[in-house]
C-alpha cells in the first residue's frame, strides 16, 4: 500500500485540453464563465437538482457565477444537462445510453451534454463529469477536495458508461448522507436519497421477514401447522415457517399485498427466512429439500408461488429471498422465477483471503451455482467486524478481488454491510468510499483507489497511515489466519511487536499534519483502533512487553489512554463500539477487570 510520488498527479484533469479543437467548449477563461446551463423547463427534478449541483461545483472550481436556462436558448457555447435538453436543442445528437442508470457525456461544436437514463442518470452523468474529468472527490459526507481552475477548455468527448449492478450499496454509517450517496452512486435502501437526487431502491421489509408476515404471536395459537415442525413438534421459537403449507403461503400473500398497497414507492418486497436456523422437517418440506438436495428447495418453490401471485397485482415488485446459511447451497432444478432476487450471503467466509482462495471453496462454489440458474443474483457481503467496530480489521486487499469475483459471476446487486449504526470504526470512510467506487466499475483497481483516498483525506499523513495499513495487512497474510465477521479481539496476528510498529506509523502519521486541525482529527479517530487493541488485551501485551524487551508505547496508565480514547471518540460523535449496543461497555469491562 505504497503511495508513489505520481499520486500527486491525480487532481489533473484526465483529459487533454485544446483550445483549439473543433468540437470543444470553452466553460471558463480565467475566472469569467464562457458558457450557460441548459436544462429543460419541465424536465424531471433530479435533473433539474443536477443542474444546480453543477452550476455550484463549477462556480467553486472557477470562480464564475454559472447562470442556469430553460430551452430555447440561442447562445452558443451550452451545457445541456439532462435527455430533454439534449433532444430539444439538437435532434442529430446521437443518445447512447443503456440500461436503467446509463450515462453519456458527449460535446459537439460549443456544446456539452450530460445526460442520462432513469431517475439517477443525469445526476450520475453530472457527477461523472465532475469526478473523472475535472478532478472532484467526494471522501466523506464532511470532506471532499474540490480543485481550483479558472479556465477550462474541453476537447470533444464521446463517453457512455452503463453499471452492471443495479443495486449499490456502502452500507455504512456516514455514507447514508444523501448528497455523499449520489455523488458516489449508491442506491441502497439506507442511502437517504429524496425526490431531487433520484431516489433510492424501496423495499417492503428488507431481511429476515417470515415472522413479520406470519407473526407468531397472531397465527401460532390457531395454526402451528404453519409453523416449523422439528423433532415432531411444531413449534416458533427461532424456527421458520412451514414452506410447503398452502394455507399459509395464501395468508401470507394476502398480507403481503396489504402492505404494499401502502408502501406504492417499494419495487422490491423481502419474502426471507428469519436469521436462525430451525427450518421446517415435516414429511413434505423434507421431501422437496431431499430432492433438491438442499433446503433452498422448499425456499425457493414457495417464494416462486409468491411471486406469481404478488405480480397479478404488483406487477413492478420484485420479490427478494436469502441463500444464507442453510438455505446457500442451490436447488437442483427449481430455478428463480424471472421476479425473484436471491441474495446470496458470505457471512461463513473469511475475508483474510479473497473468496477465490481455497479457504472460501464452498461460497465460490454456491455462487457459481446460482449464477447459472438466477437472472438477479445478489450479494449479501460483509466489511467489518460487528464485534469489534473499533479495531484493526485488514480486509482491504480483498475488497476489490471480491467485487470483481461477483460481477464475473453476474451479480446485479451487492449489499457491502459495515459498522452501520455509527462513525468511528476502523477506516469507516476509506472502506465506504472504496466499496461505492468499485461497485459503481468493478473494473477499477482497488488499491489505486486506496491509495487515492488516504493521500485525499489524510493529506501528508497519507503516506504513514498507507505504510500502518501494509504492516497491518502483511501481519495478517504471513499469520494465515482467519477473519470473519464475529472476529475476537485478541487475534494471533495482532503481536506486540506489529502493535508497536503499527504505533508508531501512526505518530508519524499525527506528526506529519500536527498543524493542521482537521487532517489532525482524521488521523485521531484513525488511531483509536490500535488504542482499542491495547486497552482490550492490556495485560497480555504488557507482558509481551517485558519478555520482548521493546519498550511499551502508550502510557502507563490504562486509565489515561480510557480517557484519551473516549475524548477522542466524542469529539468524533462515536456513539458504540459493537453492532448491538451502544457506549463504550467494551473499554470498561476491560479496565474494571484489572
Amino acid at each position: 500500500m505504497n503511495i508513489g510520488k505520481t499520486l500527486g498527479l491525480v487532481f489533473i484533469i484526465s483529459f487533454v485540453i485544446l483550445a483549439s479543437s473543433v468540437y470543444g467548449i470553452e466553460i471558463a477563461n480565467n475566472g469569467n464563465a464562457k458558457a450557460i446551463i441548459v436544462v429543460a423547463k419541465d424536465a424531471p427534478i433530479p435533473d433539474q437538482h443536477a443542474a444546480i449541483e453543477l452550476a455550484g461545483f463549477l462556480k467553486q472550481i472557477t470562480g464564475a457565477q454559472y447562470q442556469i436556462h430553460h430551452l430555447p436558448v440561442k447562445e452558443s457555447n451550452c451545457i445541456l444537462v439532462g435527455l430533454d435538453a439534449a433532444r430539444a436543442n439538437n435532434k442529430n445528437i446521437p443518445i447512447n445510453i443503456a440500461g436503467d442508470e446509463g450515462i453519456m457525456i458527449y460535446s459537439t461544436d460549443n456544446t456539452l451534454i450530460l445526460a442520462g437514463a432513469g431517475k439517477r442518470g443525469t445526476l450520475y452523468a453530472v457527477y461523472t463529469f465532475l469526478e473523472d474529468f475535472l478532478g472532484c472527490r467526494w471522501w466523506s459526507s464532511k470532506a471532499s477536495t474540490i480543485p481550483t481552475k479558472h479556465t477550462i477548455e474541453l476537447s470533444d468527448i464521446n463517453y457512455s458508461y452503463s453499471p452492471a449492478l443495479e443495486y449499490r450499496s456502502a452500507y455504512w454509517y456516514d455514507a447514508f448522507d444523501g448528497d455523499w450517496s449520489v455523488r458516489n452512486k449508491c442506491n441502497g435502501i439506507n442511502h437517504r436519497l429524496d425526490e431531487k437526487r433520484g431516489q433510492n431502491h424501496v423495499y417492503q421489509g428488507f431481511v429476515h421477514t417470515f415472522y413479520q408476515l406470519i407473526p407468531p404471536d397472531k397465527y401460532y395459537k390457531d395454526h402451528p401447522e404453519w409453523f416449523s415442525e422439528i423433532n415432531g413438534k411444531r413449534v416458533h421459537q427461532r424456527a421458520q415457517l412451514c414452506l410447503t403449507n398452502i394455507e399459509m403461503r395464501n395468508e401470507l400473500v394476502k398480507n403481503l399485498k396489504e402492505q404494499l398497497k401502502k408502501n406504492p414507492a417499494a419495487t422490491i418486497a423481502s419474502v426471507s427466512q428469519n436469521d436462525w436456523h430451525g427450518f421446517c422437517q415435516c414429511e413434505k418440506c423434507k421431501a422437496v429439500d431431499q430432492e433438491q438436495a438442499s433446503p433452498s428447495g422448499s425456499l425457493l418453490q414457495f417464494v416462486n408461488a409468491v411471486a406469481e401471485e404478488i405480480e397479478k397485482d404488483f406487477s413492478q415488485v420484485a420479490i427478494s429471498t436469502l441463500a444464507y446459511q442453510y438455505t446457500r447451497k442451490p436447488p437442483k432444478t427449481i430455478k428463480p422465477r424471472h421476479n425473484v432476487i436471491v441474495r446470496l450471503c458470505s457471512i461463513e467466509c473469511s475475508f483474510s483471503q479473497p473468496l477465490t482462495h481455497q479457504e472460501n471453496i464452498k461460497f465460490s462454489s454456491d455462487i457459481e451455482g446460482w449464477s447459472k440458474i438466477c437472472n438477479r443474483l445478489h450479494i449479501w457481503d460483509y466489511t467489518t467486524n460487528f464485534r469489534y467496530y473499533i479495531l484493526l480489521h485488514p480486509n482491504l486487499r480483498v475488497l476489490g478481488p471480491n467485487i470483481k469475483f461477483f460481477a464475473k459471476h453476474n451479480v446485479k446487486g451487492i449489499f457491502e454491510q459495515g459498522a452501520y449504526n455509527s462513525y468511528g470504526a476502523e477506516m469507516a470512510e476509506l472502506r465506504a468510499w472504496v466499496l461505492a467506487k468499485l461497485l459503481w466499475n468493478p473494473d477499477l483497481d482497488a488499491q489505486k483507489l486506496i491509495d487515492e483516498f488516504l493521500l485525499g483525506y489524510y493529506g501528508d499523513a497519507g503516506t504513514h497511515i498507507a505504510a500502518y495499513l501494509k504492516l497491518t495487512h502483511d501481519s495478517i497474510e504471513k499469520s494465515g489466519e482467519r477473519l470473519g465477521c464475529f472476529n475476537t479481539h485478541s487475534p494471533k496476528y495482532m503481536t506486540y511487536e506489529m502493535l508497536t510498529q503499527a504505533w508508531q506509523l501512526l505518530q508519524n502519521a499525527q506528526q506529519a499534519v500536527k498543524n493542521n486541525p482537521k487532517l489532525l482529527s482524521r488521523v485521531q479517530c484513525a488511531q483509536l483502533p490500535l488504542m482499542n487493541a491495547f486497552l482490550l488485551n492490556w495485560q497480555d501485551l504488557q507482558k509481551q512487553s517485558q519478555k520482548s524487551n521493546i519498550k511499551w508505547p502508550l502510557p502507563e496508565s490504562i486509565l489515561k489512554v480510557k480517557e484519551q480514547f473516549l475524548a477522542i471518540a466524542k469529539k468524533n460523535n462515536i456513539t458504540r463500539m459493537e453492532e448491538w449496543k451502544t457506549g463504550f461497555g467494551q473499554l470498561d469491562q476491560a479496565v474494571g477487570s484489572l
